[in-house]
């Protein structure tokens, strides 16, 4: 039996389990969009695979297609801190077969540091739904004489500005991170920006990188024993390694360099599109292996944010990181 159109199907549930803001969607307007979707949807990753991004993509996809009853494909667009991605997204047709996958700091931040940048993500994006917040871990590779925070900072004060730390790329929330802890901890190191996590996590392991705000894939380096797990920079412990202390208890008092990784669609995308978008993500979230994947990242899912509040969080991270970014001289021509 073909699977019912989502619209169709909900339409014939009579709206009655979904939830207000869904129904107060599924209007007049939403008629011109009711066999939507009949092909496939892409989701565009803006970060190289083996990313977070990358890795939360390819766990919400399954749950997403069977719940619009099309396929939702993964397409990596890396390049510039996500901008490659973020581009061909707000380029696409407002139709809802074009959505994006970006972490926060590509919405938030790149419009802090690239000056020529030919979008807006604040007027050209909708967020539809947060995913997960993303904790970074500060790992080093084996070969680096430190088991601490406080052996690591003498470390890098003894070898000053001869050490390397890799990031996604520049205004990342690794790279965003690293200049945090320089600061905080009074040391020189170089930063090398990368197209994505995968990429510099492959250079910490042969240790071309001496070390790196890890924002999730290298956890399992670190339980191989290929990486050394110092500290975790968010305001609590993670839940997956108890043991290991935050910055701010290794002597870098209100350290938090978390960020969130959602969802979006071109603005102007309909209201219906999004919402029904939007519940498929929720769905996604609620699944087992999803939360295990995300998890598995030392991420934390988020399915409780409300649309409202995860717009209002833009603002807010514009608003926190912009010191930085102006303290730090970060501008990208």
């Amino acid at each position: 039996m073909a699977k019912m159109p989502p619209i169709n199907r909900l339409r014939r549930m009579g709206l009655a389990a979904i939830p207000a803001l869904f129904c107060s969607a599924i209007t007049a307007p939403a008629l011109a969009n009711d066999k939507w979707p009949e092909r496939p949807i892409r989701l565009v990753v803006n970060f190289a695979p083996g990313g977070a991004a990358d890795v939360m993509g390819r766990a919400i996809a399954p749950t997403m297609s069977q719940a619009l009853g099309q396929s939702v494909v993964v397409d990596n667009k890396p390049g510039a801190n996500g901008n490659i991605g973020i581009g061909e997204t707000v380029r696409s047709p407002k139709d809802g077969y074009t959505l994006l996958l970006s972490s926060g700091g590509g919405i938030s931040i790149n419009p802090l540091i690239y000056s020529k940048l030919p979008f807006n993500p604040e007027k050209d994006l909708i967020p539809v739904a947060a995913v997960a917040r993303v904790h970074v871990f500060l790992e080093t590779n084996p070969s680096v004489p430190v088991s601490n925070v406080g052996e690591f900072v003498k470390h890098l004060q003894a070898y000053a500005g001869k050490l390397s730390y890799g990031s996604p790329g520049p205004g990342s929330s690794p790279h965003l991170a690293g200049e945090m802890f320089k600061r905080a901890a009074k040391v020189e190191a170089t930063h090398v920006p990368y197209k994505g996590a995968g990429p510099a996590l492959t250079d910490v392991l042969s240790g071309q990188l001496q070390y790196w705000f890890d924002p999730g894939p290298g956890l399992k380096q670190v339980e191989a024993g290929k990486l050394k797990l110092l500290a975790i920079g968010s305001p609590q412990r993670s839940p997956l390694y108890p043991k290991v202390p935050t910055l701010a208890e290794s002597g870098l008092p209100g350290f938090d360099a978390d960020t969130l990784f959602g969802i979006y669609a071109p603005a102007g995308t309909p209201a219906p599109v999004v919402e029904a978008v939007r519940a498929s993500v929720l769905k996604a979230l609620e699944q087992k292996n999803v939360i295990d994947v995300i998890q598995g990242l030392g991420a934390t899912p988020e399915p409780r944010m409300g649309r409202q509040e995860f717009v209002d969080h833009h603002a807010k991270e514009r608003a926190r990181f912009a010191p930085l970014i102006k303290e730090i001289g970060l501008k990208v021509d």
